[in-house]
C-alpha cells in the first residue's frame, strides 16, 4: 500500500509541477508581429515588442512598399520630435503593462495620420495573434487591428 501512495504522491507533484510550467509560459506580446492594412489587407510592417522594466514597448523594424509608397518613408504627420523621422527604427507603442490577461495602460502612435492615441493589447490563439487597439477616450470608441506573429 505504501507503494501506491508514494505513486499517487509522485504523480500529483508531476501533475502540480506541469501545471505550474505551463502557467509561466503563457504567451506575451514579445516578438516580432506583423500589421496589416485596414483597407487592402495587405502585409503593412513588422514591430518588434519588447519590455523594459515591466512595460512594453514596441518599435517598427520594417514597412512594406506598398502599402507604403516607400521602403523608408517619414513621418510627414506627426509632430514634435517624431515630425518627419523615418518611420523605421521609430518607437510606435509604449506605456503597456499587464493587466490580467490584457495589457493596458499605454499609448501607440498612428503613424498614417501621425497621432499618439490611448491603447491595449490582447495576445490571442495560443500566442499567434495580437489583438492592438486604438482609442480616444473609452476603449468602446475606437480601431482594433490584428496582427500576427512572425
Amino acid at each position: 500500500m505504501a507503494s501506491w501512495s508514494r505513486a499517487g504522491f509522485l504523480a500529483g507533484a508531476i501533475f502540480a509541477w506541469g501545471t505550474v510550467a505551463l502557467a509561466q509560459t503563457a504567451p506575451t506580446p514579445i516578438g516580432r508581429w506583423r500589421s496589416f492594412d485596414d483597407k487592402t489587407g495587405q502585409p503593412k510592417s513588422i514591430v518588434a515588442i519588447t519590455e523594459v522594466n515591466g512595460e512594453f514597448q514596441g518599435t517598427v523594424e520594417r514597412v512594406f512598399s506598398p502599402p507604403s509608397p516607400s521602403s523608408n518613408p517619414l513621418c510627414e504627420k506627426c509632430s514634435g520630435d517624431k515630425k518627419n523621422k523615418p518611420i523605421v527604427g521609430m518607437q510606435m507603442l509604449w506605456g503597456m503593462k499587464k493587466d490580467g490577461d490584457e495589457y493596458s495602460g499605454g499609448h501607440i502612435l498612428d503613424l498614417e495620420a501621425g497621432k499618439e492615441v490611448r491603447a491595449k493589447m490582447k495576445v490571442t490563439e495560443g500566442g499567434q495573434k495580437l489583438e492592438v487597439r486604438g482609442f480616444v477616450g473609452f476603449a468602446l470608441a475606437g480601431r482594433t487591428a490584428t496582427w500576427t506573429r512572425e
